[in-house]
């Protein structure tokens, strides 16, 4: 299994700043993921929340269960010293994601609290920024 965890706002993507985002729902991100993943011989499962506390619930699930992960961790990204340290806590792949380019944007955006800690950064290809660090993990999967 590969989790795919995804920060606030997300679940409006298709309505909030197409331009920044895209055209495409949550739901169309949510299909092309499980999509990928059945591609790649992997299950997917997709989640979003705005609640700080509930994504760090998802973090240590992911490192008890050894659960390889997929994060975007939108406004997480830039303050959320708590998700960092539970980051920090991997026992399996953690590669965190952004639709757009967070260094293209705002200078706040510049800076990602959770890079250091993360496997890898995959930001500023649209929806298929996912596709790609689905992909990264499952060769990480299968060269371990």
């Amino acid at each position: 299994m590969i989790l795919v965890l995804n920060g606030p706002n997300l679940r409006r993507l298709g309505t909030r700043e197409p331009d920044v985002y895209g055209a495409e729902t949550f739901e169309d991100l949510a299909d092309l993921c499980r999509d990928t993943g059945r591609e790649l011989g992997h299950h997917v499962e997709v989640r979003q929340t705005d609640d700080e506390a509930e994504m760090l619930g998802w973090i240590h699930e992911a490192c008890d269960g050894r659960i390889p992960v997929v994060l975007n961790p939108a406004a997480f990204t830039h303050y959320s010293y708590a998700l960092r340290d539970a980051i920090a806590q991997r026992t399996a792949p953690l590669v965190e994601v952004h639709i757009s380019n967070p260094v293209a944007r705002e200078e706040f955006r510049h800076t990602s609290v959770v890079s250091g800690v993360a496997t890898g950064t995959i930001a500023g290809f649209g929806l298929q920024s996912y596709v790609l660090a689905l992909q990264a993990i499952a060769e990480m999967n299968t060269t371990s």
